[in-house]
């Protein structure tokens, strides 16, 4: 019996090993179905026997990887060429927003002046330059306003003081002329009489 027990515990335990044995994933790739083939295809000499059915099989898997592969790269060709076709449109809207901001920036920094694009400090140059002018011409044609009115107001006053004069002297030219013409008279008259 003991013999019997020892027995059906190494039996038990055999079992229990073999099921808690972990079977590993069998490879589906190409080369592990190459190595699986391989693997298993009998000797003949040096060389490998293969079933027919399993080179098919082989055959087929091996075709419709390639494909799989084909289809894939064509894909990725596809999006690629998405890709360039977008970057390509990309580079273009930023290359004419670079140039859209560069118009704006010159537009923002210029102002039309007669029909020519002129710099702000160009234009605010020609500005203070023309107002300056007008500034100093302002005062210069004050300053002969002035000075010539206060000449006409002199040749005014020294017109009236020599109509004075004139008017003084003419006076003075009849009486002496009366007086003259008097005495003329009153010597022709006392040469008459006499």
């Amino acid at each position: 019996m003991r013999l019997k027990l020892i027995t059906l515990t190494a039996l038990f335990i055999t079992v229990i090993s073999i099921a808690q044995e972990t079977t590993k994933p069998e490879d589906t790739s190409l080369s592990g179905q190459f190595d699986k083939i391989y693997r298993t295809s009998t000797t003949y000499q040096t060389y490998k026997v293969i079933s027919k059915d399993k080179f098919l099989q082989l055959k087929q898997n091996v075709l419709d990887s390639l494909k799989n592969s084909k289809e894939l790269v064509n894909v990725k060709n596809g999006l690629l060429n998405t890709e360039r076709e977008n970057t390509k449109k990309t580079l273009e809207t930023l290359n004419d927003t670079k140039n859209k901001l560069a118009t704006a920036i010159q537009k923002e920094g210029s102002i039309s002046l007669l029909g020519a694009q002129v710099s702000k400090t160009t234009y605010n140059l020609i500005l203070w330059t023309i107002i300056l002018v007008l500034l100093l011409s302002l005062a210069y044609f004050i300053f002969k306003y002035t000075r010539n009115n206060i000449l006409t107001k002199k040749a005014k006053s020294d017109l009236i003081e020599v109509e004075s004069e004139y008017e003084k002297h003419r006076k003075k030219s009849i009486e002496r002329e009366q007086k003259l013409r008097r005495e003329l008279q009153d010597e022709i008259n006392k040469q008459r009489n006499s």
